[in-house]
């Protein structure tokens, strides 16, 4: 085990990156650097080989489902 984690940092964000991005953080409770950390290690996760292809697989299996408005039956349970 690495006793000391790699880092990076970025520059030359605009504002309207970096303020989209801590309104994502937000909206996800998260602080943005796990935000970024989790953005960045999803996007190589996919980029690497298969990522793509498993991707393009779960959405052949999922076309012409019906998900419910989970949002909407919450709601409307609350409600009651």
């Amino acid at each position: 085990m690495r006793s000391k984690m790699p880092s990076l940092s970025l520059r030359g964000l605009s504002d309207q990156t970096y303020e989209g991005l801590r309104q994502l953080a937000s909206n996800n409770h998260r602080s943005m650097q796990e935000q970024v950390r989790l953005l960045i290690e999803r996007e190589v996760r996919y980029a690497q080989v298969g990522g793509l292809d498993r991707a393009q697989r779960w959405r052949s299996l999922l076309a012409g489902r019906h998900f419910p408005d989970l949002a909407a039956d919450i709601q409307a349970e609350r409600s009651r």
